[in-house]
């Protein structure tokens, strides 16, 4: 008997193994070809003659795509919206959970409902430009961070973290003369580096990759997140040519799917690097806000 569920147990861990690797290699080889283009020849390119290595390697698809004003300036409208919209969503979030975490709260329990409808139920998309509209947020980076200050879903995860914090540490931080808002800064928050650091990554993930808000709110090129100038340029083939830099002429009237696929990994980057100064935090936040009292 024990070596029959052994064997399965076995075969079920090969099984594992090989469908998790099948569907990592189905979705890291088109990014390794996006690479290999990115650092190919316009000829090799148009030839169909790269696949997961560089073909007649070169650097000035990067070097045309560090040159285009436009595209640093969509990089810095994402960047602005990822760094400000995470602060203020990780901010927003907390102060909203923290109080109707404890049990000391009045009417905590409407304001739980009232989130609970918002993931339920969302408002489409005609209110909320006219709200948008109104609040005079059209054509700024704020119509991008506002709407979406507090997700939910995110809501509960942290809800669900406060709720675990023991209280004898709030009610010393209380006898010691503390404010509510000093326990909030001085207690809560430093305990809650876990479920922050996982939140941090989900929200600004969620601001890196979101242009949808950005193609309904904001119609000034100056004002185009990184990803809508990627959507624009793939669409519309609008790659311009500084006319100082007539080194890079032929090469974008020739082949621009080397500069585009250049500029989809300078957009990728960013994000996959915040990973590795994250990851130690985020398995242990996310564990900790998923038990439910």
């Amino acid at each position: 008997m024990y070596s029959n569920v052994s064997r399965s147990y076995k075969a079920f861990n090969v099984f594992n193994i090989l469908f998790l690797t099948l569907i990592g290699l189905m979705m890291f080889l088109p990014f390794l070809n996006v690479i290999a283009q990115s650092f190919s020849s316009s000829s090799a390119i148009t030839e169909g003659k790269v696949s997961f290595w560089p073909v007649e390697f070169t650097l000035i698809n990067y070097e045309y795509v560090f040159s285009d004003a436009s595209i640093w300036r969509a990089f810095g409208v994402s960047v602005f919206v990822t760094v400000v919209g995470t602060m203020i969503n990780l901010i927003a979030t907390a102060t909203l959970a923290y109080p109707v975490s404890r049990p000391e709260y009045v009417g905590r329990r409407v304001i739980v409902l009232m989130v609970l409808v918002t993931m339920i139920f969302s408002a489409p998309l005609i209110p909320n430009f006219l709200l948008i509209k109104n609040l005079h947020m059209m054509n700024t980076p704020w119509a991008l961070i506002i709407p979406g200050a507090v997700s939910a879903f995110n809501f509960f995860v942290m809800h669900s973290f406060f709720k675990q914090l023991p209280p004898e540490i709030i009610d010393s931080a209380r006898i010691d003369g503390c404010g509510e808002l000093g326990i909030m800064i001085r207690m809560v928050t430093p305990l809650s580096k876990p479920v922050m650091a996982s939140l941090g990554i989900f929200y600004a993930v969620s601001h890196w990759n979101s242009y949808m808000s950005a193609l309904y709110y904001i119609d000034q090129p100056k004002w185009w997140p990184l990803q809508v100038k990627l959507k624009r340029m793939f669409e519309t083939d609008d790659i311009s040519i500084d006319p100082g830099a007539s080194q890079f002429s032929d090469l974008a009237h020739t082949s621009p799917e080397g500069i585009k696929m250049a500029t989809i990994v300078i957009a990728t980057l960013p994000i996959i690097m915040i990973y590795p100064f994250l990851q130690r935090h985020f398995v242990k936040g996310l564990t900790l806000g998923a038990v439910k009292s």
